[in-house]
């Protein structure tokens, strides 16, 4: 992995991938251990969800999805295949991780609670989305009105594997570099140059920031629903140690690194059968 690949992400992403250069593995995980450390973690299937996310590709650039034909999926299906996704994931990873932090995750998840979690993770980053929404944000009123520990414990959760708030900054970086990219690539007309259109995206980010906040504590209801208290507040704890965090900063880098990557890719894909409109 070079330095020249992470200076072409550009912007506030480049400072988030900035941790997989200043935290080099101390002894660099083999690829077995990596794609052990993927399945018993179930980052391989959360890695593997991305492509959902081009679900939401056109309305980001004012198209709606069926103004592509049927390109549009075989475009999707090529741009966010499994194997490519993977295969960017466990590179990364190999240079970032040592066989004591992945020992230290891969413990965890290994255990019986563990091995529950990540099933019933697996099983929520496929759910419907809305039934999702809607069920967890039922679960949340429910929650509160009780006064539950369980509150709080979802909000460690959140806290403990994104304590910087990246998200919304990286979800954000990810909507301006696809929509460049898109217009780069001649599939839309900006009204606008990049200082411009961060500007407009910036004035949206406590918004989407709260919006995002709402549907993680929403998600985690409904995910962990069949869990109990005490099997939650385990689960913050677990999250809250050191080297918990440090391999879910990296997991987070990595995962927006490779959304990037793939909306980028998409847009230069999309740009040779779409049409030009301004945004």
């Amino acid at each position: 992995m070079t330095k020249a690949l992470y200076a072409k992400a550009g912007g506030f992403l480049a400072l988030i991938l900035s941790v997989l250069l200043y935290v080099q593995a101390a002894q660099a995980a083999s690829r077995d251990s990596v794609e052990a450390f993927l399945k018993v973690t179930g980052f391989d299937v959360a890695i593997d969800s991305i492509a959902l996310s081009a679900e939401s590709a056109p309305a980001m650039l004012g198209f709606e999805g069926d103004e592509f034909g049927a390109e549009w999926t075989r475009l999707a299906d090529l741009v966010f295949s499994e194997e490519i996704m993977r295969e960017r994931a466990i590179s990364i990873l190999q240079e970032t991780l040592d066989e004591d932090m992945l020992a230290h995750a891969a413990g965890f998840y290994a255990t019986d609670l563990g091995m529950r979690l990540v099933e019933a993770e697996n099983l929520s980053h496929f759910a419907d989305d809305e039934v999702k929404q809607e069920e967890g944000e039922a679960l949340v009123d429910e929650l509160m009105a009780e006064d539950s520990v369980r509150i709080d414990a979802f909000e460690r959760m959140s806290h403990a594997i994104d304590p910087n708030d990246i998200g919304p900054k990286a979800f954000q970086e990810v909507q301006i570099r696809f929509i460049l990219a898109a217009a780069y690539a001649g599939l839309i007309q900006l009204r606008t140059d990049e200082a411009g259109l961060r500007a407009a995206l910036a004035a949206d980010y406590e918004t989407l920031r709260e919006m995002m906040n709402r549907s993680a504590l929403a998600a985690n209801a409904w995910t962990y629903r069949d869990f109990t208290d005490e099997e939650v507040l385990t689960y913050a704890e677990a999250l809250e140690d050191p080297d918990m965090a440090t391999v879910y900063e990296l997991m987070n880098a990595v995962h927006y690194e490779i959304m990037l990557n793939r909306f980028e890719a998409l847009a230069l894909q999309l740009g040779q059968v779409g049409p030009a409109e301004e945004l």
